[in-house]
């Protein structure tokens, strides 16, 4: 049964590796793989995406001896110091640089360290690089920029090294936005990222850089932009989440299951912020009848609000019970109560339990 092995996938079983529906044909039959957690999968997205695209550069604070967490380290001892440099520290001035080396022809890869230092970069990703085509009519674009940064809780990173603003940039039409769970995403949806004709927000949770490793595929493949995936078939409830939020979602599901006789849950991944998988939500909430979406970011104006404001509007004859968010709190990211910020097992099991139970 699929969803019984995409349950087992997320937690980066190697055996179940493959099993993901979306990765190309001739990767799968090629067979071939090695074992990376996420982020040398990331690494490896970048090498391969320099290597392909002569145009392709990288950069940003740190990067050229690996940036904090490694994840550009031997590029530039590869690429050359020309195609993988240091920048100022100025999130402005990165994102501002990115726009015009995208707009003159360059596939830019710009990293900022945290993604909550993106904010000074705020007016040039919302106001230049997604306007940039709309507002010449076509006629110019960024469309070869991505930026990548380091989100979510960490365990120990305060309220300027954890928080997730993803909110923020989806309420921006002209910005992609993506969020892997796991190395095999991470690499491909890096890729799709990397060649995407628009710009792209491509948010890594820090703390799964070396949480876990799958068998990744060694060659070249993408993984598709805007298209959830269902991880476990289930027929009372939906549960939803994105990024290391999956992996307490699987755990408060278990949890479930185990003391609710009979439950049945159905996993999704959302993976992309912006466009979002509007269709594979609403088809399973028409199946269950019950849906709970669960993230990092505080409850109000979090994303959970547009999803359950869809769902209402589309499902609103078929729901069973009241849409369940179970999301940070509206306070700043906390330091030594971060533990009781994330949504945690038993918050999240309790947010399925209050679904099932209406």
């Amino acid at each position: 049964m699929p969803g019984v092995a995409h349950s087992k996938f997320i937690r980066g079983t190697p055996e179940l590796a493959l099993a993901t529906p979306d990765l190309p044909k001739d990767i799968v039959q090629s067979g071939a793989t090695t074992k990376m957690n996420l982020f040398q999968a990331i690494n490896n997205a970048m090498d391969i995406a320099l290597g392909a695209d002569e145009t392709a550069v990288i950069f940003g604070e740190d990067v050229a001896f690996g940036g904090v967490f490694r994840c550009t380290i031997g590029l530039a001892e590869k690429y050359g110091k020309d195609r993988v440099f240091n920048t100022p520290l100025t999130e402005q001035g990165i994102a501002g640089f990115a726009i015009g080396l995208a707009s003159a022809g360059h596939t830019a890869i710009a990293e900022i360290q945290f993604a909550d230092y993106v904010f000074p970069a705020f007016d040039q990703l919302v106001n230049e690089a997604a306007k940039f085509r709309y507002r010449s009519g076509n006629q110019f674009d960024c469309g070869s920029l991505t930026v990548r940064m380091p989100c979510m809780a960490v365990g120990h990173g305060g309220h300027y090294h954890s928080q997730s603003p993803e909110a923020y940039f989806a309420h921006t039409p002209g910005l992609k936005l993506v969020v892997p769970r796991s190395p095999i995403q991470a690499k491909g949806l890096l890729l799709s990222a990397v060649r995407d004709k628009n710009p792209v927000l491509f948010m890594e949770p820090k703390i799964l850089y070396r949480a876990a490793v799958e068998q990744v595929p060694t060659g070249d493949y993408e993984l598709p932009i805007g298209k959830a995936e269902v991880l476990k078939e289930g027929s009372d409830v939906t549960v939803v989440g994105w990024g290391s939020q999956l992996y307490v979602l699987e755990n408060a599901i278990q949890m479930a299951e185990q003391r609710i006789p009979g439950l049945s849950c159905e996993l999704i991944d959302l993976r992309t912020i912006a466009p979002w998988d509007e269709e594979t939500i609403v088809k399973s909430v028409n199946k269950t009848g019950r849906l709970v979406i669960a993230h990092e970011a505080p409850l109000t104006g979090g994303f959970a609000s547009e999803i359950a404001a869809t769902i209402q509007q589309k499902c609103f004859l078929r729901l069973e019970a009241p849409i369940q968010r179970v999301c940070g709190w509206d306070t700043p990211f906390p330091l030594i109560f971060e533990k009781f910020y994330v949504p945690d097992m038993v918050r999240c099991y309790e947010g399925i339990r209050r679904a099932v139970q209406y």
